[in-house]
């Protein structure tokens, strides 16, 4: 919402909200913006000088201010509703989705075609380094989307990416989540059902060969679809993949012809994946395979991405958000790859409303088989959760005990900080993984390392 703010006052509309809670970055983003905020949420704040009302998904109809726009008649609308009125409308809608790696994936892209200098706008669930900050008015034709499955608003409880008119899409693959919303993997997968149908049909749709969910949605698809990946089947791969120097290098092919060498400044074979999606996108679009290539080599990377938020002697503290079982795995040995001399310790924060949950409760303890130490913190507010639907962390630690490796149970955050630095060692690794702050366990780490 913050982001969306900040494209509507660049573009020279008068901008105020309003939020319960604002923090970095943000709050930092809107104050610099001139944007004002107004702290809670009162009917006041509804006035008969405002135009429109843009309605995010975190508030209910029995909100003050909502039932306030309500009573009064002025217009409103939601969140993707209005990034596609304002910004996509006569633009070339480029749409990232799938369970695992939108984010990046779709920040790769945005930098790909900047880099190549197409000047497109975006807007990212993440800050991104190269721009410092998450979204961008478009000075082009092209505008690059993180398309969310999580639902709309109050009034519009289908996804969010239903809105988003694309003319290609990538989809990076499809796994159960969100169970706050979604009863079971088939409901989730209808979602992208939906979302296949409405791509352009003289536009295209990449996926991910190796996902076997996303198999059973593409005769739903309007237009022609190209497999991308590592693997010898796709249309688009990357070819003898290897980090080196601190680089992920491969060579991308399509169907048999070489288009040029990529190197990546990022950790893990999953983002020499997206990164094969972004260049056969941008490809597809038109633009030179060897600008393409070149243009990775200069991507900063994402905030809360496998960030190195510090390193205090000899430990590197790294921050990511991974918090689905497939991205804890995938992002474990990535980290084990770029850093072979140390141990790994995987620091994890259940936090979102599916990890909370014990839906993953057999499949999380073999997402964490390479770590060296693995520490489960208290699951986030989850007196919120249905016991009966808890996940249980003591539980989680035994099996993972259980599978041979090592593994603790540690609630809070000032003990977890005292347990591993009474035990670290230099050139560890510790890998912090959490949707949320974490109570700012990176920063008591370094501080106290």
């Amino acid at each position: 919402m913050a982001s969306l703010a900040g494209l509507l006052k660049e573009s020279g509309h008068k901008v105020t909200g309003s939020d319960a809670n604002i923090y970095p970055p943000m709050s930092t983003l809107l104050a610099e913006l001139d944007i004002p905020v107004k702290p809670g949420f009162k009917r006041e704040n509804i006035t008969q000088d405002i135009d429109l009302v843009i309605i995010g998904n975190a508030v209910s109809k029995s909100n003050e201010e909502v039932q306030a726009v309500l009573d009064s008649g002025i217009p409103y609308t939601s969140f993707p509703e209005a990034l596609a009125r304002f910004f996509l409308d006569g633009r070339k809608s480029l749409v990232v989705t799938g369970t695992h790696g939108k984010t990046t994936t779709t920040a790769l892209l945005s930098w790909a075609l900047h880099a190549c200098g197409k000047n497109p706008g975006f807007m990212v669930g993440g800050w991104l380094k190269n721009f410092d900050r998450n979204y961008r008015i478009p000075e082009g034709d092209y505008f690059v989307t993180e398309g969310d499955e999580y639902d709309t608003a109050f009034f519009d409880k289908g996804p969010k990416f239903l809105h988003y008119r694309p003319l290609a899409a990538i989809l990076t693959g499809i796994e159960f989540d969100h169970a706050d919303i979604y009863d079971d993997l088939d409901h989730f997968k209808s979602s992208f059902r939906k979302f296949v149908e409405i791509i352009d049909p003289e536009g295209f749709l990449l996926v991910n060969s190796a996902d076997d969910n996303i198999k059973d949605i593409l005769s739903h698809a309007s237009c022609p679809v190209e497999t991308y990946g590592l693997t010898a089947s796709a249309d688009w791969r990357g070819d003898a993949y290897r980090f080196e120097s601190g680089m992920g290098c491969f060579t991308l092919n399509h169907k048999g012809r070489e288009m040029g060498m990529i190197r990546l400044p990022m950790i893990g074979r999953h983002n020499a994946e997206n990164t094969v999606a972004v260049a056969a996108l941008a490809i597809r679009l038109g633009l030179p395979a060897d600008e393409v290539c070149r243009s990775f080599s200069t991507f900063k990377g994402i905030k809360r991405r496998q960030e190195v938020v510090g390193e205090k002697n000899g430990v590197v503290v790294i921050d990511d958000f991974a918090h689905h079982p497939t991205a804890i795995g995938l992002t474990l040995e990535g980290v084990k790859e770029a850093y072979p001399e140390g141990r790994v310790w995987a620091v994890f924060e259940p936090r979102s409303a599916t990890s909370r949950r014990n839906v993953f409760q057999e499949i999380f303890p073999p997402s964490f088989a390479a770590a060296d130490e693995v520490i489960i913190a208290r699951p986030y507010s989850q007196e919120k959760i249905p016991p009966e639907e808890r996940l249980d962390p003591a539980r989680l630690v035994k099996d993972i005990e259980r599978s041979g490796g090592n593994g603790h149970y540690i609630p809070d955050v000032e003990d977890i900080v005292e347990y591993i630095t009474e035990n670290i060692r230099a050139k560890d690794v510790v890998l912090v993984m959490s949707s949320g702050g974490f109570s700012g366990i990176h920063q008591k780490l370094l501080d106290r390392l």
